[in-house]
């Protein structure tokens, strides 16, 4: 293994290009200079082949989330590349493997590089007839889910590589457009829910994920939480928001039940005042949990997952969702996605492929 290191990292360059913040609320200027970073324990070096960019990466690049600290930074949780360097203790991987997984905070592990660093624990081998850019669709929107889901802190529903199912009858998920919205159906059909109500979509692409209704979200918030409870009564106790800001946040907690206590999981960069009083009386009142789709911020949840997550895919348990692809590494390119989030109209999630440069 350690000769395997040394060979490999002789062929790896010192230096390379990257797309930067250097300044809050300016737009990414390409470097040709950017230090290549080197595996730490448990961790792997990757030739990225690609990497995405989301929501999160707007606000990042306009207001400073998780990145004001750490000037100038890359942009990208979302790493899909090729084993170029093993780092010490890594067992499950050999040079050359092809890997996805979620960066960490820290700029080296920033997808919009050519080079980057990703932790053992949470990535995972891409499986035979799943491409890179298949997987790149995956971490930072379905760990999101995994957090709102799996921990107990949040909705507490039995993680399935437990063996175990949910008891609960159905939950309501909001957002079921967004790639966040898609990947929480597929997880509400792994988790054994036998109702799960979608707002927002396309219908036959929801259900061919595991949604069983499908409920338009036009026509007022009253019409549409009437259409909800229509499909589950009183009965519902979970729900989770992917993309409403807090101001349409009380259509999914009206759906929630008012004689049995419920919760309601969002989306950290969602966070914000609900309109309580637009919020109808509820007497055994509601939880409001905040979501940080960080797999490292709770890695009981999400290291089990990664262990799993290959295999989901494998058996098609887990599908890939849409994405739009970039060549290199392009500036211009990639400040125009991050407008098309804040300013609309929202774009497909959009691959960058720094490997082709």
């Amino acid at each position: 293994m350690l000769r395997r290191f040394a060979t490999n990292m002789a062929k790896i360059p010192t230096t390379q290009t990257a797309l930067v913040v250097k300044a809050i609320g300016k737009p990414l200027v390409s470097v040709s200079d950017w230090p290549v970073p080197s595996p730490g324990p448990k961790q792997v070096q990757v030739r990225v082949t690609v990497g995405a960019l989301n929501p999160h990466d707007a606000y990042a690049r306009d207001f400073g989330l998780f990145i004001a600290d750490d000037i100038p930074a890359v942009l990208g949780n979302d790493v899909v590349g090729e084993v170029t360097a093993l780092g010490e203790g890594v067992k499950r991987y050999r040079v050359g493997d092809r890997v996805f997984g979620q960066g960490s905070m820290a700029r080296a592990s920033k997808a919009l590089q050519q080079y980057a660093v990703l932790d053992e624990d949470f990535s995972a081998e891409v499986p035979k007839g799943t491409s890179d850019d298949e997987a790149a669709t995956l971490p930072s929107n379905i760990i999101a889910d995994v957090v709102a889901f799996f921990d107990p802190t949040h909705l507490a529903v039995p993680a399935p590589w437990t063996g175990k199912t949910t008891t609960e009858n159905s939950i309501l998920l909001v957002g079921g457009g967004s790639n966040c919205g898609r990947f929480a159906v597929q997880l509400a059909r792994l988790s054994g829910f036998k109702t799960i109500v979608v707002v927002g979509g396309h219908e036959a692409e929801l259900k061919s994920y595991g949604a069983t209704h499908v409920v338009d979200r036009h026509g007022g918030h009253e019409t549409v939480t009437k259409r909800i409870r229509d499909i589950v009564g009183d009965d519902l106790t979970l729900a989770f928001d992917a993309a409403s800001v807090p101001e349409e946040q009380h259509l999914a907690i009206n759906a929630l039940s008012n004689s049995k206590k419920g919760k309601l999981a969002r989306l950290l960069w969602s966070r914000g005042e609900v309109q309580e009083a637009l919020v109808q009386p509820k007497k055994a009142g509601y939880e409001l949990k905040n979501v940080m789709g960080s797999s490292s911020a709770h890695a009981d949840i999400t290291g089990p997952f990664w262990k799993n997550l290959g295999d989901y895919l494998a058996q098609g348990k887990i599908k890939a969702v849409e994405y739009a692809t970039v060549d290199g590494l392009d500036a211009d390119k990639a400040n125009e996605v991050l407008d098309a989030y804040t300013k609309g109209p929202r774009p497909k999630q959009t691959h960058f492929h720094p490997s082709k440069i």
